[in-house]
């Protein structure tokens, strides 16, 4: 028994680094934005005030609907496009998985400043593929302009497929061989099994993965900042331009909005998990 307790002891030092760096580095950070967020502006009186001025503005609800909106269009677009493409990966070699494993993980952590300046190279106004098409007279962008709602969709949907892709490819993994010959046995079309077997048992990975890439499109600044700057109003802009700015700075206020950010972020994730819990029960 007393060896038993020294181990637990021993396991519990090596987890101290660890929680060191959570309580350091998320959780002080979230309790301070918290307590900010109810001061006024001079840091001195607790007050609704900051929450008032934001829910009073229609500026800063226009961002907060417009992160939202081209979060949830990213997401369920990326969603989407991964569940064909991990399901193809799943008929190539095992060599083959790990190569295209490999490049999907090397493309989703490809993101932020470098993925924007490579997009405005290629086709941004003075772009590569802009002049190129121009010069040839194909009008194949039309009257797509990248420094806008559609752009920001394309450069996000660019690294949220690959990490969808990754995080969904497990799943098909648990989809066992003896289950597609046991529907084929019983009169069963490939059809039929995905539409009654396989969709199903892959849906709770797929809400949970939407859940992540919407809060991963919610919280992406330095893509949005490099790609748009200050022309598009999105909440995670704003609150970097109260915390940072030179110009207007407001920490009580980028903090209300910061516990904004946070809370939609988490309430997605809670209605995923709510729904998640009734999707299995009625199966």
């Amino acid at each position: 028994m007393q060896k038993i307790k020294k181990q637990k002891l021993y396991l519990l030092a090596l987890l101290l680094p660890f929680i060191i760096l959570i309580v350091g580095f998320e959780i002080g950070p979230l309790v301070t934005m918290l307590k900010n967020s109810f001061y006024a502006d001079d840091g001195t009186k607790v007050t609704f005030e900051q929450y008032i001025t934001i829910f009073k503005s229609k500026f800063y609800l226009q961002a907060i609907q417009n992160s939202v909106l081209i979060s949830f269009f990213s997401a369920i677009t990326s969603i989407i496009v991964a569940i064909g493409l991990a399901y193809s990966f799943t008929k190539f070699s095992k060599k083959a998985q790990n190569r295209l494993l490999m490049i999907a993980n090397m493309t989703s952590h490809f993101e932020g400043i470098p993925l924007s300046f490579s997009y405005i190279i290629l086709l941004g106004n003075n772009g590569l593929f802009t002049l190129l098409f121009a010069k040839f007279g194909w009008d194949v962008l039309g009257n797509f302009n990248l420094y806008s709602w559609t752009g920001l969709i394309l450069v996000y949907v660019y690294f949220q497929i690959p990490m969808a892709i990754m995080l969904l490819y497990p799943s098909y993994q648990g989809i066992k061989q003896q289950w597609k010959e046991a529907a084929a046995l019983l009169g069963a079309s490939k059809r039929q099994f995905w539409l009654h077997i396989g969709l199903p048992v892959l849906l709770p990975s797929i809400a949970g993965i939407f859940s992540i890439l919407f809060a991963n499109a919610m919280g992406a600044y330095a893509t949005a900042y490099a790609l748009v700057g200050s022309n598009y109003n999105l909440l995670s802009l704003q609150i970097a331009s109260l915390v940072a700015s030179d110009v207007a700075l407001k920490p009580q206020l980028g903090s209300a909005l910061g516990v904004l950010l946070a809370s939609t972020m988490i309430m997605a994730m809670w209605f995923n998990q709510r729904m998640m819990r009734r999707f299995r029960r009625d199966l």
